[in-house]
């Protein structure tokens, strides 16, 4: 049961990274940007590359997130240079990838345990090789959840994270300061796909494999994290927990911006929410069908303010 409930944690922490991502298009950019469901695999299949051709395992996924970027910045390109709507601008970078995967790494790719990955790397093996795989995964998945989280936090509170801000909010405000508009667009585009594309190196090293089809439903489930943890979020602040724990500097640290805090708590709930129903008899090739089934009913509970939370 504490493997199950570790390893639970540890994809939860992973997959906050591509909660990141979509939280920057969906909610702060108001961009539905479908090029995640390809700059997944895309980070996933040039990690596996890399690795069996021994790289190291860090400078991997600094590779897969560029990589993401690159997908991202072809994205933002066709919607702000050529005028392509943003949703069609996205289906037509997201096309294109699917071949570019194919290229990059075929259909599948395992990696051999043999090939050393970031969990087994020098650095994590001479702070944490005291504890077992499983642990070392947890916690190294952990510390980079947190470490882009804070590194969000911080960019957010820039100029140029805040013109990225109002962007999605009043692109007119952005004009009249003589900023460029489309350019913060493409940044945040950029920004997201970079991060989605580092979620799928990291979750390739954790399982040792990639696979072509591993981006398939990956918007919903990201859309799914923010509109769960910014629900969570908003009640946790009315509550009179929210007041006492308000006051531990390091919990308050942490907890804002909400935006970024909510999608990790978002993501580690929906991942205990899938868990559990594989637990209870689901079969697990039916994931996809329970991240469809678990994100209806979320949207269902969240009503008519469902589209409102995600470009909240």
């Amino acid at each position: 049961m504490t493997d199950l409930i570790a390893s639970t944690l540890t994809q939860g922490f992973i997959y906050a990274l591509l909660s990141y991502g979509v939280y920057i298009t969906y909610s702060v950019l108001d961009f539905p940007d479908l090029t995640v469901d390809s700059s997944f695999p895309l980070g996933a299949a040039v990690t596996a590359v890399l690795l069996l051709r021994g790289v190291d395992p860090w400078l991997t996924l600094v590779c897969a997130a560029a990589a993401g970027a690159l997908a991202g910045l072809c994205t933002g390109l066709i919607h702000v240079k050529l005028g392509v709507r943003d949703l069609l601008a996205g289906i037509i970078t997201m096309t294109a990838l699917s071949s570019i995967n194919l290229l990059i790494a075929g259909s599948n790719l395992t990696i051999e345990r043999a090939v050393d990955t970031i969990f087994v790397s020098a650095p994590v093996m001479a702070v944490l090789g005291g504890l077992t795989l499983t642990g070392r995964k947890l916690v190294v998945a952990l510390v980079l959840a947190l470490v882009v989280k804070l590194v969000l936090d911080l960019y957010f509170r820039t100029k140029s994270g805040l013109l990225l801000r109002a962007v999605g909010d009043n692109a007119t405000l952005v004009t009249t300061l003589a900023k460029n508009k489309g350019n913060m667009k493409i940044l945040g585009v950029v920004i997201s796909n970079a991060l989605v594309a580092l979620c799928g190196g990291v979750l390739c090293q954790e399982q040792r494999s990639y696979s072509a089809v591993m981006g398939i439903g990956q918007v919903v489930f990201g859309l799914a994290t923010v509109i769960i943890g910014v629900s969570l979020i908003r009640f946790f602040a009315g509550s009179r927990v929210s007041c006492r724990m308000g006051k531990i500097p390091v919990l308050r640290f942490l907890a804002s911006p909400k935006g970024t805090t909510a999608v990790l708590l978002g993501s580690i709930l929906y991942k205990f929410c899938i868990q559990i129903a594989i637990s209870v008899g689901l079969p697990a090739n039916m994931l996809k069908f329970i991240t469809a089934v678990l994100f209806l009913l979320v949207l269902v509970a969240a009503g008519r303010k469902g589209e409102e939370i995600i470009h909240a």
